[in-house]
């Protein structure tokens, strides 16, 4: 077979990082971090229902940096994946689609997702929750 110089197949060293290709890649990862950080939710829904030492056991490592952590990023793929899933709605509708409407929702999407996600943690440390 006759060598092109052209490569077999396309990878990510001949494309150019766009904010939608970042966007559609952080949605998926999103979803398998929700997938992953739900078991930690059940684990407290679980722990809530199971009484008060098992409770405590949850509120020890959920309450630690680490689970704080954890618990912020899951709460941060939420408000991405549901932010970006309501522009995906609107794609789905025909709306959105121009190359500069499409890259604006895909900024709005992370950055709404940003703020809320700092508005849910600024109300629950506020209020002694966590």
């Amino acid at each position: 077979m006759a060598h092109s110089g052209r490569p077999l197949s396309p990878h990510l060293g001949i494309y150019r990082w766009q904010v939608q290709m970042v966007t559609s890649i952080l949605h998926r990862a999103t979803g398998i971090a929700l997938v992953a950080g739900s078991g930690m939710v059940l684990w407290g829904l679980y722990a809530l229902a199971a009484g008060a030492t098992d409770w405590t056991a949850f509120t020890a490592i959920a309450g630690s940096v680490p689970g704080q952590i954890l618990l912020a990023g899951w709460t941060w793929s939420l408000m991405y994946h549901l932010c970006n899933g309501v522009r995906h709605l609107f794609q789905d509708a025909g709306m959105g689609f121009e190359i500069a409407q499409f890259v604006r929702s895909s900024w709005l999407a992370v950055i709404v997702s940003l703020l809320l996600t700092v508005a849910i943690w600024a109300y629950l440390l506020a209020g002694g929750v966590l």
